[in-house]
């Protein structure tokens, strides 16, 4: 009986080597030679698309970083942002890295690396409303009409701050943001960093409540059950930030706009 014991711990035990081995996207990467990226194009300064067709932006230059330090080239897969997870758990890229929050829903689907950047939600008003609000809690009133992207944490967060308003969904963050351009809507919820372009690119048009009303963490998303690869990221972001690369790319995206002119 002892034996027999012995011998089915050792079968287990190899049939969980065999799925570790098949399941360590690590080692798929580099058989293949290439790691697939999966973002959502639009949102700046992470991911976009430039005048000659190219992907550029922050999301883009830290993957490209990620590859070189793989040895193995990188493919980005441009995917509609509600179904970005289930593409990644169907296998149609290794990894997201499209700034999204870490959230205890998402978590449940997919394993995040440790967060390479912290934002918060912020709002973009109508100009005229730039005086009658003055903080985002103002705009928990049913006289007001609130634009959100559908599936985002500002859409999640419009829901529950401002409860008493009207919140019109939109499918892309550039649809949304033109109903409060033109006039039609009264505020756009959205991250920090995009919604600080959007105002300073239209300031004659709209006002700006800089301050985030959330704390969020970005991070890039893996399908669950790969350690290893979870590993493999934070050790890389931690050599990024150390050596000077992360800062370089931080400068270039977030403080300076001189990107922009490169933009569609």
């Amino acid at each position: 009986m002892k034996k027999f014991f012995i011998a089915l711990l050792a079968s287990l035990s190899l049939i969980g080597s065999a799925f570790a081995a098949d399941n360590n996207i690590l080692d798929k990467i580099i058989e293949r030679g290439v790691i697939r990226i999966g973002f959502d194009t639009g949102y700046q300064p992470f991911e976009m698309v430039n005048k000659k067709g190219d992907y550029i932006g922050f999301d883009v230059d830290l993957a490209k970083q990620m590859a070189k330090a793989m040895g193995v080239k990188v493919e980005f897969v441009n995917t509609a942002w509600d179904g970005i997870i289930p593409a990644l758990l169907t296998d149609k890229f290794d990894i997201i890295m499209a700034g999204m929050t870490v959230t205890p829903q998402r978590n449940l689907r997919v394993n995040f690396a440790d967060p390479y950047i912290v934002i918060g939600q912020t709002v973009v008003l109508r100009k005229e409303l730039a005086g009658k609000i003055k903080k985002p809690r103002d705009l928990n009133d049913a006289k007001y009409k609130l634009a959100v992207k559908l599936g985002t944490t500002g859409h999640e967060a419009a829901k529950r701050y401002f409860p008493k308003a009207e919140i019109f969904e939109f499918e892309t963050q550039d649809d949304a943001k033109l109903e409060v351009l033109n006039g039609k809507l009264d505020a756009f919820v959205y991250d920090l960093p995009y919604n600080s372009i959007f105002a300073s690119q239209n300031a004659d048009r709209v006002a700006f409540l800089s301050e985030p009303f959330t704390y969020e963490p970005l991070a890039w998303a893996v399908r669950r059950g790969d350690e290893d690869f979870i590993n493999w990221l934070n050790n890389f972001l931690r050599q990024v930030k150390g050596d000077g690369t992360y800062d370089r790319l931080y400068a270039k995206w977030f403080e300076s706009d001189r990107w922009l002119s490169t933009l569609k």
